[in-house]
């Protein structure tokens, strides 16, 4: 029997969510992702858990999303069901944002693409000081997707998301606790256990208050994200019909530089 893609556990008032595919770098394939979005979506019903950590086994947090599943491998799906599936990621994201509890992101080693949408899309972040985090989807030819835009310009600002986003480049924890994406760096060896704290600091608060906060400051800061990301999917899609997508992925699995033409 195959290990779980995503570990749940909880103790006291702190539920721990774990990524587990340490042996792919923890690379976030569709069945990962929608093992995310039901555990997500179970924390409406539990009255216990007051907050979430979400953390990864091995040594990253993610790499991103798993290559051998991308559109390249998948076959001559029609375009109406790769438009469908290419939802799964927005869908993913208003899942973790939907948790009523605080969310608390532990972020170590790589953190990209997929993995850094889904540490944006947590309450809080702390990064252990040898965190690397960035959004690599620019250096395939293709556009940030799961509606995670939004959440990267409301944390850094939007120069500084542009050259997250833009360059696809990581970026090292302590430049990114000084731009704000990071609220703190602990040593990796704490990284964990400086989660802990900051769960059981807002596990101690009044419950409903604190859900009312968080639902009350996401409504300010959210309120016109789906109305303006509501085509990154399309994009996307145009995206990888792209030769220059298609130079990105061939480039990568030949280990060599892209050459990308505009086309």
């Amino acid at each position: 029997m195959s290990q779980p893609l995503v570990v749940v556990a909880r103790e006291g008032a702190i539920s721990t969510v774990t990524l587990n595919r340490a042996e792919r770098r923890n690379a976030v394939n569709a069945e990962m992702m929608h093992e995310l979005i039901r555990v997500s979506r179970a924390f409406a019903a539990d009255e216990e858990t007051r907050v979430v950590i979400v953390r990864a086994e091995g040594g990253d947090f993610s790499v991103g999303a798993d290559l051998t599943a991308s559109p390249s491998s998948i076959g001559p799906a029609s375009l109406l069901m790769r438009r469908r599936a290419s939802e799964l990621g927005a869908n993913l994201m208003r899942a973790l944002l939907d948790i009523p509890q605080p969310t608390i992101a532990a972020v170590k080693g790589v953190a990209t693409g997929a993995g850094a949408c889904i540490t944006s899309a947590c309450d809080f972040r702390v990064g252990a000081d040898t965190t690397r985090l960035g959004y690599g989807e620019v250096k395939l030819g293709i556009n940030l997707m799961w509606n995670a835009a939004p959440l990267c310009v409301h944390l850094v600002g939007p120069a500084r998301a542009k050259r997250m986003i833009m360059t696809g480049k990581l970026f090292d924890a302590a430049t990114l606790e000084r731009w704000g994406y990071l609220d703190e760096v602990a040593p990796l060896a704490d990284l964990d256990a400086r989660a802990q704290a900051m769960a059981a600091e807002y596990a101690a608060l009044p419950p409903m208050a604190v859900q009312m906060i968080k639902r009350g400051i996401d409504q300010v800061t959210r309120a016109l994200d789906g109305a303006i990301m509501h085509m990154d999917g399309d994009q996307w899609l145009l995206a990888t019909m792209s030769e220059d997508y298609r130079e990105a992925v061939t480039a990568f699995f030949e280990k060599r530089p892209p050459t990308f033409t505009g086309n």
